[in-house]
C-alpha cells in the first residue's frame, strides 16, 4: 500500500477491526518512511448491481449516491449519520440477496422511504418531494395527509 502523502510504497498495519456487520475490514496504517498515518477499507468485490433508471439507461449502483440522497434529505434533522449509513447499508444488503444484477431506481426510492418514514418525517417528505417530484402543491398536501393519518393509527 502506498503512502498517501509521500508515495513510500511500505507501509505497517497498526490496527484492524471489521466494519459494516463483517463486510468489510477497517485498517490504520502508517507509512514507514514518513510515518504519516491513513485508514484504508477492505471489502469483498461483489457483482456488479446495476440500477434500470426512469427513462430505461442503466447505471452501476453507488452506495455514495444513496448516501448523498439520504444526507440532503436528513440535513438539519436529528438523524445521526450512523442511522443513515445503517439505512444504506440494509438497502444494499437487500438488493443483493436477491440475486438479480439489476434493480429498478423506483424499488431504491420506495425501500429509502420507507425506512425514513420510520427514522424521520420531515426527512422523509423531504425525499418524497424529490424523488417523487411533486408537480404542485396538491400533491404535496395529499402526501402530508397520508403521514397525519398513518400517524393517528
Amino acid at each position: 500500500m502506498r503512502c498517501p502523502h509521500c508515495q513510500f510504497k511500505n507501509t505497517k498495519v497498526l490496527d484492524s477491526r471489521p466494519v459494516e456487520e463483517g463486510r468489510s475490514i477497517r485498517r490504520r496504517r502508517e507509512c514507514e518512511s514518513c510515518h504519516f498515518r491513513f485508514t484504508t477499507f477492505e471489502r469483498i468485490e461483489e457483482v456488479p448491481l446495476i440500477v434500470v433508471k426512469k427513462e430505461g439507461t442503466r447505471e452501476e449502483y453507488s452506495r455514495d449516491k444513496l448516501m448523498r440522497g439520504l444526507i440532503r434529505a436528513c440535513e438539519k434533522r436529528p438523524v445521526a449519520l450512523e442511522q443513515i449509513e445503517n439505512i444504506a447499508l440494509e438497502i444494499e444488503k437487500e438488493l443483493r440477496n436477491r440475486g438479480t444484477s439489476e434493480v429498478e431506481s423506483n424499488e431504491i426510492g420506495e425501500m429509502v422511504m420507507d425506512r425514513l418514514a420510520d427514522v424521520d418525517e420531515v426527512a422523509y417528505v423531504r425525499f418524497a418531494s424529490v424523488y417523487r417530484q411533486f408537480k404542485d402543491l396538491s400533491v404535496f398536501l395529499d402526501e402530508l395527509k397520508d403521514i397525519i393519518r398513518s400517524d393517528k393509527k
